[in-house]
């Protein structure tokens, strides 16, 4: 409870430093990631926004909105993209870079979460902070397609970098972020992280379920799994080799 206040008071201290330092430019605030997906844990989750703007906001405007919501509501990120409605509303993958906030970095131009996963989760299962509910472009093909993609070229690269990265984040990032892809095209929705270790729990051969829950233990909280971090971090390289090998329906 008390993190989910703190998540109320970080958005109403956001809109209230928007507002007096550029009236009227937030028409609509909207949560996606894990608040949307009923998945945030407080301490270890960002808080993920999508600022509805008619015109594009000056950066000295964003910086200062964001430097001061920083030193008052600084123990997590605030981090999200700024966009139109008839943004929302298009293949995010034809719409221009523009301003983003990334661990309290305001970019100018920036193609940060301008993707189809965040448009499908604002669809799906969007929080509304302020405004209408937004009408927003989803096309689940392409979604499909571009977690495909992503399997075969961003994770494939991540594999081999992942070798010589032993640590308790890798792991997680690793294990976790490529179930919820297997799980994602399973269930043709975008879906959490914790969602995405029961799935892989229940798929997936036992000789991988230690390694499942130690990254899933990682995430939020409990005992560890692994005496030794060598094995453990064999074992997350394995996970990885066997989950970007399988196919749709392979388990």
């Amino acid at each position: 409870m008390a993190g989910m206040t703190d998540l109320i008071d970080t958005c109403q201290a956001y809109l209230a430093l928007a507002d007096r330092h550029a009236p009227g430019l937030v028409q609509g605030l909207y949560l996606q990631g894990s608040v949307a997906l009923d998945d945030y844990h407080p301490g270890v989750s960002d808080i993920d926004f999508v600022a509805v703007t008619d015109e594009s906001p000056p950066p000295r405007i964003l910086r200062t909105i964001h430097d001061e919501l920083r030193s008052t509501h600084g123990d997590t990120y605030f981090d999200g993209l700024y966009v139109t409605p008839g943004d929302l509303q298009r293949d995010p993958e034809t719409i221009p870079p523009g301003p983003a906030v990334h661990e309290w970095h305001v970019q100018e131009r920036s193609r940060f979460e301008r993707n189809l996963v965040t448009w499908h989760i604002l669809a799906q299962s969007g929080v509304t902070v302020r405004g209408p509910e937004p009408t927003v472009h989803t096309d689940w093909p392409a979604l499909r397609e571009r977690t495909l993609q992503n399997l075969s070229e961003y994770w494939a690269q991540w594999r081999i970098r992942a070798s010589f990265t032993p640590s308790a984040w890798t792991t997680s990032w690793s294990v976790l972020g490529t179930a919820r892809l297997r799980h994602t095209l399973a269930a043709q929705r975008v879906t959490s992280k914790t969602e995405a270790a029961a799935f892989a729990l229940g798929t997936y051969d036992e000789r991988w379920h230690r390694i499942i829950r130690e990254a899933l233990r990682i995430r939020v909280g409990g005992r560890p799994e692994y005496r030794s971090l060598v094995h453990r971090h064999l074992d997350t390289l394995s996970f990885l080799s066997m989950i970007l090998t399988a196919g749709d329906d392979e388990h």
